[in-house]
């Protein structure tokens, strides 16, 4: 028998109470922000707990277990009997156009908990858990989990960073969303470039759905969505493609690319927004690697072998095998335009 090294068992030990630690902080994380806990606590903290659960119309008997819970977690600030957010704290929970806001995080995980039987089912007959099927709003989850992301970077940063398209769009270019979802890229697109017109595809009805009712509440005249599958939506001749976040879960990624090449004006664009990967697993035994792995071992693997072909890429697939698969499609140029701590950009023409 091999001898136990006691040292390397203690650090598993700790490590593992750790990651339960946060493991059970996530139905408090999503009180928290469901009952405006942490949003109320910015407003009025340093607070007793009196005081919050009064602000935000809780129990004090509840309000007091959470409020400890979150000061053991290191989420709330503890001094002196009362409470408060840190401003780093308050950009993480209580801020929803922060860069890193992590709550869609928190969501993600409660619904990839829920979604275990379907995916534990899915290990013994290879079969895949569609997305419509995907226990809870996945999809409001996964919306959530992106924004974040969208809201503080895609105008900024991302488009700017394609060779030519903003003065495309500055003066009037025909743009397609494939794989939408709920919209949001879609809607943060058509409010910045109002002489263009974007149309968003998804194979989701309920998503459509959704991004149709977003794009009315925000008064937008300049999209519209569609139901539509990436290897054979209508529309012809754009000047700008994008996909977000959605080419690793496509069930013929390839298929789709041959199609976004053909629906692309000659010199239009694709841009593909994919999670950050190395091209090996030895580069991926990481923090973000750990996240999109799991992620990618209950969402993504089980949608795209639900679907025909069932490639199955994976959130890691990596920057040289999704450069294979655009390339497959007819395109001859990829390149990494731009990245961020969870997104990698590719330019494809």
């Amino acid at each position: 028998m091999t001898e136990l090294n006691e040292t390397t068992l203690n650090e598993l030990v700790g490590r593992v109470l750790g990651d339960l630690g946060g493991a059970v902080s996530v139905p408090l994380v999503r009180i928290g922000d469901a009952l405006g806990l942490y949003r109320t606590l910015k407003e009025i903290g340093p607070a007793k707990v009196d005081e919050l659960a009064d602000a935000a119309g809780c129990a004090p008997r509840y309000v007091r277990e959470w409020l400890a819970a979150q000061a053991a977690s290191g989420y709330v600030h503890y001094e002196r009997g009362r409470f408060s957010l840190t401003p780093e704290q308050a950009l993480v929970f209580a801020e929803p156009d922060s860069p890193v806001n992590l709550i869609g995080a928190f969501d993600t995980a409660a619904a990839m908990v829920e979604n275990q039987p379907k995916v534990q089912s899915a290990f013994k007959t290879g079969r895949g858990v569609a997305w419509g099927d995907q226990a809870g709003c996945m999809f409001c989850a996964v919306a959530r989990l992106f924004r974040p992301g969208y809201v503080n970077a895609l105008v900024q940063e991302w488009l700017p960073a394609l060779d030519g398209v903003i003065d495309k769009l500055k003066s009037g270019a025909t743009v397609a969303d494939v794989g939408c979802g709920h919209g949001l890229s879609t809607i943060l697109m058509a409010q910045a470039f109002p002489d263009s017109r974007f149309t968003g595809y998804d194979f989701h009805p309920g998503s459509i759905a959704a991004a149709t009712a977003h794009a009315q509440a925000h008064g937008l005249t300049n999209l519209h969505f569609e139901v539509g599958r990436a290897q054979d939506f209508d529309g012809r001749d754009f000047d700008l493609i994008t996909c977000f976040d959605c080419l690793h879960d496509m069930g013929d990624p390839k298929a789709a690319a041959a199609h976004i090449r053909k629906a692309l004006k000659d010199g239009g664009v694709w841009m593909v927004v994919e999670p950050m990967a190395g091209d090996t697993l030895e580069e991926n035994i990481n923090p973000v690697g750990r996240l999109y792995y799991s992620a990618s071992t209950m969402i993504c693997v089980p949608t795209s072998l639900a679907q025909e072909t069932g490639l199955a890429l994976g959130a890691q697939a990596g920057e040289r095998r999704l450069a294979e698969v655009i390339r497959s499609g007819g395109f001859t140029h990829v390149r990494r335009a731009a990245q961020t701590p969870l997104n990698m950009v590719l330019e494809a023409t």
